[in-house]
């Protein structure tokens, strides 16, 4: 079962090494993590995904609200929370395959950011299903680079205002 962390904690060196760390000692692998400062310079959200039980999620939140730089742990529910990451994908292409790679990238609403003799680099930012097709798509174009960021999440209000 996938999990969403969001995890906030004191914008200060070592931090996310602090709590991939304790990951990484208990021997569990990291689907995904991203970081980044928020609207107060001070403050950080590492967002981690990760896969395993509930009682093995409710045991990470403990553990790192252990940690000295650890503000608050939230999980989000991961199928009600508004996921995203970015990719960045360097595809071959002929001049005779553009029209067809063009039209992909337009059903994905990506961007071309810069087009060569012989490829063709696309931004798209989407759900991680959304990425994944995309990337399914692209194969037979044959994909020369891949640069994907982690998952980013907020949970969606559920109740009425």
């Amino acid at each position: 079962m996938k999990h969403i962390l969001s995890i906030v904690v004191r914008n200060k060196p070592g931090v996310m090494s602090h709590v991939s760390g304790l990951f990484t000692r208990r021997g569990y692998n990291i689907d995904s993590i991203a970081v980044g400062v928020t609207h107060e310079p001070n403050v950080s959200v590492i967002t981690i995904v990760l896969r395993g039980d509930d009682r093995t999620l409710t045991q990470f939140q403990g553990q790192l609200l252990k940690l000295a730089d650890v503000i608050e742990v939230k999980a989000l529910p991961y199928h009600d929370s508004v996921i995203r990451e970015l990719v960045l994908i360097r595809v071959s292409c002929k001049q005779e395959d553009r029209t067809q790679v063009f039209g992909i990238v337009e059903v994905f609403h990506g961007r071309i950011q810069e087009i060569t003799q012989d490829s063709i680099l696309i931004e798209m930012q989407g759900s991680p299903r959304q990425v994944g097709s995309l990337m399914t798509m692209l194969e037979p174009f044959a994909i020369q680079e891949i640069a994907r960021t982690g998952q980013i999440a907020l949970a969606l209000k559920t109740e009425v205002d």
